[in-house]
């Protein structure tokens, strides 16, 4: 039977507990995200539809960016019990220098089109952070700005080998004077894929102003008021701007970019050199014969060719032939600490994202990239902890599983053999 009585002021008032509002909005909205999908979910609703979906979207039906994701879900975890690991070390030795964290911000094209803070809010908070800035060809941000927010960082640049050579050529040398330590060379984007969410938002460079755009700017005025009183957008490596992102990618992309290519960049650059765009375990052992400082496994984040292998799928294939010999990082699909951790302990020595941080950049400018890298920071310690590991190096391909719901068919040489061999049974 259970005995009652009246409430007692005293406990009454040692359960009710009234917390001072937030007046700061923006602190406010950041801090009840506490998933990097929080933030997408919050920059959706920040940021104008055309802007959002060119971040969010990727190539025609968007399979190859679904089955990146799909891959990091589809991991089982192998914990050890009775291993404290109380203290985690998640810092690192990347192409020469340190890292705080196992990931960089990646190369994002048009970046202040998110949010005006742009590079200048991903470079102040990786600096900040004591990870690596990659500056984007296509950045809305001049390299020497790069520099001047993040001073005393590792800033990298990424690279597009563009039609005028003389415009990449100068790029690098630009770079390089700038004290950027490491060039990342794009080979997967020869021309522009099919980003179809673009096409039909009718979303150009810069931003045009139709019946579809006003009106749905009306409930995020603050977007516009940020892109018309900033100053406008500038291209380091674009003369010319205006039509779609498509058709500004294939007039400055050449298609007949080589390994002649390659060896010209390399002769010109003084620091580390990375091949990113790397999709396949025969081009990873050629770029390592050839004496590349590493290889980013990446489909473009599913926004080049549609169908694209899955690069974390790729990775213990890669690390098996080359992996003692090559610096091996992975991008595309990562949307938590988990799938970091998990492509560290497949063999990745760094891994790189992209949309991820600019979900955190359109929810909340330089704060919101402070939150995404907060985030993922949470994510691995915690991920790390509850494996019993206590740094990078002790996680090892036993404490994952990969699960696989695409599983390859036989090839066809392989079924040609067996039905001729089938014929010649028959015959005897």
């Amino acid at each position: 039977m259970v005995t009652r009585q009246l409430p007692k002021i005293p406990e009454l008032l040692e359960l009710m507990q009234f917390k001072a509002p937030d007046l700061n909005g923006r602190r406010r909205r950041l801090n009840s995200a506490l998933t990097i999908d929080d933030l997408r979910t919050i920059a959706k609703r920040r940021t104008p539809k055309a802007a959002f979906d060119y971040t969010d979207g990727a190539a025609e039906g968007e399979l190859s960016l679904a089955r990146a994701r799909h891959a990091f879900e589809d991991i089982e975890f192998h914990p050890d019990i009775l291993r404290p690991a109380e203290s985690v070390d998640m810092s690192t030795e990347i192409l020469g220098g340190r890292s705080a964290l196992p990931f960089g911000i990646a190369p994002t094209g048009f970046t202040r089109l998110m949010q005006t803070e742009g590079e200048s809010a991903g470079a102040s908070a990786a600096g900040a952070a004591g990870i690596p800035f990659t500056l984007s060809t296509l950045g809305t941000t001049s390299i020497e700005g790069v520099r001047a927010a993040n001073p005393h960082g590792r800033n990298w640049f990424q690279l597009y080998v563009m039609r005028d050579r003389e415009i990449s050529y100068g790029l690098v040398k630009r770079a390089a004077e700038a004290g950027f330590d490491t060039l990342m060379f794009t080979v997967d984007t020869p021309v522009a894929g099919a980003r179809l969410r673009d096409k039909r938002n009718g979303f150009s460079i810069p931003p045009a102003l139709t019946v579809g755009t006003i009106v749905n700017a009306i409930p995020r005025p603050w977007w516009w008021i940020d892109f018309l009183t900033t100053p406008k957008l500038e291209f380091a490596s674009l003369t010319t701007t205006g039509g779609t992102v498509g058709e500004l990618l294939n007039a400055a992309m050449d298609p007949t970019i080589s390994y002649d290519d390659l060896e010209i960049i390399r002769s010109m650059w003084p620091g580390k050199i990375v091949i990113k765009g790397v999709q396949n375990v025969e081009d990873s052992k050629r770029l390592i014969d050839l004496g590349v400082d590493g290889i980013v496994l990446s489909n473009h984040g599913g926004r080049q060719l549609d169908r694209a292998p899955v690069p974390f799928h790729l990775l213990p294939q890669v690390v098996r032939e080359v992996g003692k010999d090559a610096t091996i990082m992975v991008d595309t699909g990562i949307m938590n600490g988990a799938d970091i951790v998990a492509s560290v302990a497949l063999g990745a020595k760094f891994t790189l994202i992209g949309r991820a941080y600019l979900y955190g950049l359109m929810a909340g400018g330089r704060q919101g990239v402070d939150r995404t890298i907060g985030i993922l920071r949470s994510e691995i310690e915690r991920t790390m902890q509850l494996l019993g590991v206590s740094s990078l190096e002790e996680l090892e391909p036993r404490h994952v599983t990969q699960l696989q719901r695409l599983v390859p068919i036989a090839q066809p040489s392989a079924r040609r053999s067996a039905g001729a061999r089938a014929v010649a049974t028959a015959k005897d």
